[in-house]
């Protein structure tokens, strides 16, 4: 399984492509604001797309959507408790706990709110891989002062969902670059507060 991260636009957004090398099959996460930058590496490996995830409905993870789709007919996936929030109509509404293959791989929709209402992660529990959106990066978390965002849910969210995850999990984020929970748990200090960690 192979994951190329693509930064672009004015709040450098990660969007990642997640595909099975052995059949060039797989999926796009949050394409951020530059379709143009997904359509050539797509086309430069020859990808077939299965989908495009969005972690949530905020535009610099979204911005792309559109100008891919005119190119590459696929399904656009969200958790339902975003759907609304979309100016266009996702295909496929996630739950908690559904799946998804690449190649061999099953990754399972963690439902995690606090940044949105709908907000999720991908993760791979074979792999040790999360693809974890705006819910946490490698020192901090996401937003909760927006318009649907929540303080209570987030806390929710790490304390009883991230909390879990082994050191060994590397988080792919939304923004920033991925590391391990191994690294999450000594340096980013808003989770550190939430789980009342000491020195």
């Amino acid at each position: 399984m192979k994951i190329e991260r693509i930064i672009a636009g004015s709040l450098q957004t990660n969007g990642y492509l997640l595909y099975d090398e052995k059949n060039l099959r797989g999926f796009i996460i949050d394409p951020e604001n530059d379709a143009n930058i997904f359509l050539s590496r797509i086309n430069d490996i020859s990808l077939k797309i299965e989908g495009i995830i969005l972690t949530h409905h905020h535009y610099d993870h979204r911005g792309a959507v559109e100008g891919i789709m005119e190119k590459i007919l696929c399904p656009l996936y969200i958790h339902e408790n975003d759907s609304k929030m979309l100016p266009i109509k996702a295909e496929v509404i996630l739950k908690d706990n559904d799946s998804l293959a690449v190649g061999e791989e099953i990754f399972h929709v963690i439902h995690t709110p606090g940044h949105t209402h709908g907000g999720i992660c991908l993760v791979s529990e074979a792999g040790n891989i999360a693809f974890t959106g705006d819910t946490i990066f490698n020192v901090d978390l996401g937003r909760t002062d927006l318009s649907d965002g929540s303080s209570e849910e987030m806390v929710y969210s790490i304390k009883h969902i991230i909390s879990k995850w082994k050191d060994e999990v590397t988080i792919y984020p939304g923004h920033g670059n991925p590391c391990t929970m191994a690294y999450v748990r000594k340096h980013n200090m808003e989770y550190r507060e939430i789980m009342k960690v000491n020195e």
